[in-house]
């Protein structure tokens, strides 16, 4: 059959570089990093204590205020994320077939600061009140509850779920949406990430692992991706949304198009857990299949990398040693490579739908 071309027609994001794309993107632009000292709890004693967290978000801003005290925190960002991607997508809703409309989304862990207070409430009042829970303790938690809002409050029929891999959760949600669309199976996906995981147990949790930077004294340097003095990354919490949709549905409505999605690559280190495979060739092979489905071609082709650039020393070394394999070593010095981690931080589930929009408007721009 012959696949169908994707596009980018929307974006909305809440991260903590601005509440909306534009502001987002200025910031990026002028190199401004996100990072400051934790505020959601009390992180004195804890070996990391700065984290980029959102600033100056209103939920009201996006949801009625009895409906956001049902969400937690991830979920209230990826509806606000998403209404954005909508308004700016120009989609008119009266028009649009909802039977062909999708909401796929990654998230790595999903409502960890409800869990952590759910748990610390019962472990606190248990004893003397009984198990007695929230209601909406389950669905405030779970991971796939937001694009389940984000149907509910638009009447979307079409896919609804969520993709869990951890720092690649919404790259693989973004990866199916296109999939979707180019089979002919949906016109329209919205399609990104969201995480909260600025939480007692979240940073403790990496720090328990070693994976977080401890540069207590400067946090806005302390995301530095491919420098020789890195020492882990910096946590960020946020939503990313796009709109993909297939060229003709687009074209067809007269919307502004930011960029196409052309291929993808997947594969498994089967390696560690926690760490990446340190000659980075199963990377190198994602790399590859990737851009041979694009038809990429070193000799003509101009190449911008949004690395994952994490900052941790085994991520960056072993990513590098990636790119030298997927291109060559000539190709791979040519390209155009950088993190917006510096800035952003890892948004963890979040992360490439967060550098997806940075390409989008890095491509769109001209602006590295």
């Amino acid at each position: 059959m012959e696949l169908k071309r994707v596009v980018v027609t929307g974006l909305g994001c809440i991260n903590p570089l601005g509440n909306t794309v534009e502001e987002t993107w200025e910031n990026i632009v002028a190199g401004k990093s996100g990072a400051a000292p934790i505020t959601k709890f009390d992180a004195s004693a804890f070996k990391t204590q700065f984290a980029c967290e959102i600033k100056n978000f209103n939920p009201a801003d996006y949801i009625d205020r009895k409906e956001a005290r049902k969400m937690d925190a991830y979920c209230q960002y990826s509806v606000a994320a998403a209404a954005q991607a909508i308004d700016d997508s120009g989609l008119d809703l009266e028009k649009v077939d909802k039977d062909r409309v999708g909401v796929i989304m990654g998230v790595g862990i999903g409502g960890m600061r409800t869990f952590e207070d759910e748990i610390v409430n019962w472990g606190v009042n248990g004893p003397t009140m009984g198990p007695k829970f929230n209601p909406f303790f389950i669905p405030k938690m779970i991971g796939d509850i937001a694009c389940g809002h984000i149907s509910i409050r638009y009447g979307f029929r079409g896919p609804n779920y969520i993709t869990a891999s951890a720092c690649a959760s919404s790259t693989n949600a973004l990866a199916d949406a296109f999939n979707l669309i180019r089979l002919g199976k949906a016109d329209i996906i919205v399609g990104g990430g969201a995480e909260a995981a600025i939480a007692a147990c979240g940073v403790g949790g990496c720090n328990a692992m070693h994976a977080l930077s401890t540069r207590n004294d400067e946090p806005e340097k302390a995301s530095r991706p491919f420098s020789a003095s890195r020492d882990g990354f910096v946590m960020a919490e946020g939503a990313s949304m796009l709109i993909l949709e297939e060229l003709e549905h687009a074209k067809a409505r007269g919307a502004k198009i930011y960029a196409e999605v052309t291929g993808y690559g997947n594969t498994c280190d089967a390696y560690h857990y926690t760490a990446p495979k340190p000659d980075g060739v199963p990377a190198s092979k994602a790399i590859k299949l990737a851009l041979e489905e694009s038809n990429f071609d070193a000799s003509k082709d101009l190449l911008y990398i949004n690395a994952h650039g994490t900052g941790t020393p085994l991520n960056d070394k072993g990513e590098t040693a990636a790119f030298k394999l997927a291109l060559g070593e000539e190709a791979a010095r040519k390209a155009h490579i950088s993190s917006s981690k510096s800035m952003l931080g890892h948004c963890l589930g979040a992360a490439g739908a967060s550098e997806l929009i940075v390409s989008a408007l890095t491509l769109k721009n001209g602006i590295i």
